[in-house]
């Protein structure tokens, strides 16, 4: 009886892994010609079908031969360090691994088969293989077929209601930085859909943490900093980002350009909920913030950062907060703006600079602020 009871659990199981393996192929043999659809936040409401205004399409890779489809999913062991003849063994030996296993996915899957968009059934057997897989080629692999399909308004509901939302998110706890970063991809397609996001915000936490400490500009921080963006399209969950509204200021004065983009969509949403903007104003900022503004620096990341500082200033009423200005530390955002002579110095530095909307932006700005830190009173 035992024994026969093992022999079903084993079947079962080699059922479950060739049904996963075969959609995992289906997805991902199409993936050039279906883009994933990565929703990148900024302003906007998520409605009830999780449509999102801000959604673009962003694909895995522009490569389909077999060279570059095994690097996408071949994981390294720590001890295989290049340049080391144990090393070069172990890293053959992983290459060797990952290509057997997408054979085996192929022999099983049907050669004619173009079809992208996974069936329900479909669906829950790749997320059994997310759920009790440990290897992290089979995890990347899987991540993308369920990425993929999450960029589907209607299968971010039908991923939801099978339980995907908490095994996914299990994921985020992987030290393998790809593997962690594809969980991150689907959860971000995920959250485009106002349940979604109300089951995803216990997780924000974890994710800011994970965001803020990974390595600077990599692809674990982008993809946290999407993810992050969405969730803040709405002003239901951005009061959970309020302590670490400091360290975002010191990814966008650290960051390269694109983390600096990113970075900038997020505080953007910030910025338009005026129950933000005490928050905003305390937060501690580089003192090199202000040296972004000259005619180096790229003329998007400029404007987008005087737009956060505009809605900022519109939102908070300087006159009737003026007793509780005290409540401002040395070296926040209210004392960057404060010292007006200082801003004034390091963002009139600008006003030769060759772009005429630049120009016009800065000026509008600087009179947005003059008129709140000189009252008429004071004239």
């Amino acid at each position: 009886m035992g024994y026969a009871r093992k022999v079903g659990w084993v079947t079962a199981g080699l059922v479950i892994g060739a049904g996963a393996c075969y959609c995992i192929y289906r997805l991902t043999r199409g993936r050039k010609q279906n883009k994933e659809k990565m929703a990148e936040g900024g302003s906007g409401d998520v409605d009830d079908v999780g449509d999102c205004p801000g959604a673009r399409y962003n694909d895995w890779s522009d490569d389909d031969d077999d060279n570059s489809e095994n690097k996408g999913i071949v994981w390294y062991p720590p001890w295989a360090r290049i340049g080391t003849e144990a090393g070069t063994r172990a890293r053959a030996r992983a290459r060797a691994r990952a290509t057997r296993a997408r054979r085996a996915v192929q022999k099983r899957a049907s050669p004619n088969s173009d079809d992208t968009i996974l069936s329900p059934q479909e669906l829950q057997k790749v997320l059994c293989l997310v759920e009790m897989s440990e290897k992290p080629y089979i995890l990347e692999a899987a991540l993308i077929a369920l990425g993929n399909n999450a960029a589907y308004a209607f299968n971010r509901d039908i991923i939801r209601d099978l339980g995907g939302l908490p095994i996914v998110a299990k994921i985020l706890n992987t030290r393998d930085p790809i593997v962690k970063e594809k969980a991150l991809i689907v959860l971000n397609n995920l959250s485009v859909n106002a349940e979604n996001q109300r089951r995803l915000k216990i997780y924000m936490n974890q994710v800011c943490d994970d965001t803020i400490t990974s390595r600077l500009n990599s692809s674990v921080q982008l993809a946290g900093l999407r993810l992050l963006t969405n969730m803040t399209v709405t002003n239901e969950y951005q009061h959970m980002l309020a302590n670490s509204i400091s360290d975002f200021f010191r990814l966008f004065s650290a960051g390269n350009e694109e983390t600096k983009f990113q970075v900038l969509k997020l505080l953007l949403n910030l910025a338009e909920n005026p129950a933000m903007t005490r928050e905003l104003l305390r937060a501690q900022v580089p003192s090199s913030l202000g040296s972004l503004f000259n005619k180096k620096e790229n003329k998007e990341v400029i404007l987008k950062l005087l737009v956060i500082f505009e809605n900022i200033n519109d939102n908070f009423k300087w006159e009737e907060n003026e007793s509780a200005q005290n409540q401002f530390s040395e070296g926040s955002l209210f004392f960057f703006l404060k010292e007006f002579q200082v801003c004034a110095d390091k963002i009139l530095g600008i006003e030769s600079h060759h772009d005429f909307l630049v120009k016009v932006k800065v000026g509008k700005f600087m009179a947005k602020l003059a008129e709140h830190m000189f009252p008429k009173s004071q004239e």
